[in-house]
């Protein structure tokens, strides 16, 4: 399935001056509790950039001095019309374990379900409703 790309805003977080990027996340890590965690694309920030609709922007910035400086992440949703849903925020050293499982959630939300594999409620039905199902959708 081809992807349909919006231009979006990508937000400057934190001061041009200092360390700020953004990512277009793939994958999560669990085992990882660092920026290392978030795999994905990098994309520009302050300025438009076409980016996957439905996909997960992961932005970093940091303000205030060069020897302690303030982080903040924020993790938005990229809507079809071309606006960002802010999701979370996180500051602090800790914030990429903080965002963590925030992202991994919303990645399986935007999983079609033949990627997300069998969860528990599908278990619960008997197999000629699952069969029906199956023929209803001319698989």
């Amino acid at each position: 399935m081809e992807q349909v790309l919006v231009a979006v805003e990508v937000p400057l977080v934190g001061d041009e001056r200092h360390k700020n990027w953004a990512k277009v996340v793939h994958a999560v890590d669990p085992s990882k509790s660092s920026g290392w965690a978030y795999e994905g694309d990098f994309v520009a920030v302050g300025g438009i950039q076409d980016v996957p609709v439905g996909s997960v922007l992961l932005v970093y910035g940091e303000r205030g001095s060069r020897t302690k400086p303030l982080v903040e992440a924020r993790v938005y949703r990229i809507n079809a019309d071309a606006t960002l849903s802010h999701r979370e925020t996180a500051k602090g050293r800790a914030w990429a374990r903080t965002l963590r499982d925030v992202v991994i959630d919303m990645l399986d939300e935007s999983a079609p379900p033949f990627e997300r594999g069998w969860e528990p409620d599908l278990l619960t039905y008997s197999d000629a409703a699952i069969l029906e199902e199956v023929r209803r959708r001319g698989l």
